[in-house]
């Protein structure tokens, strides 16, 4: 399955809408490069896609003009184009050029402390996002095509 990679996002704090990159360099059993999220545990990258995403943004713009609501919104490292993440399988492989990462958990589970959902009242990480581990590092940019395989 084939995919276009929108935008990559990052932030140095946990529990923050992320900022958009053109780029982002991967470190093995890592994550990325000055990422809060990035460790040496499963959920390292977090994917979600923009198809999902868009009628989210959409809402929040509606209800509160004022809220960010684009790229990096809901917490998401890679937003792509192309791919439904809910309907893939744990221990599936992503390769974006020369990175390779496994994904290692579909969704999560939804608290109401999520500072997301207080944020923009919408979270749609929880249930259409995954997250994977890096197998192996390297620099992906904004719009660098990917595949996903079991």
């Amino acid at each position: 399955m084939n995919f276009r990679v929108v935008t990559i996002c990052g932030s140095a704090r946990k529990e923050v809408q992320k900022i958009p990159l053109e780029c982002a360099v991967f470190k093995e059993e890592w994550g990325i490069e000055g990422d809060a999220h990035a460790g040496k545990w499963h959920r390292q990258v977090s994917f979600l896609a923009e198809e999902v995403c868009t009628p989210a943004w959409q809402r929040i713009r509606q209800k509160n003009p004022g809220i960010y609501a684009g790229p990096g919104a809901f917490g998401e490292n890679i937003l792509t184009r192309g791919i439904e993440w809910n309907q893939v399988d744990v221990g599936g492989r992503i390769t974006i050029g020369e990175v390779e990462l496994e994904v290692t958990q579909r969704g999560k589970p939804l608290h109401q402390e999520n500072a997301i959902l207080r944020l923009t009242g919408e979270s749609v990480l929880p249930d259409q996002g995954v997250f994977a581990r890096v197998i192996h590092g390297g620099v992906i940019h904004a719009g660098d095509l990917g595949t996903y395989r079991i």
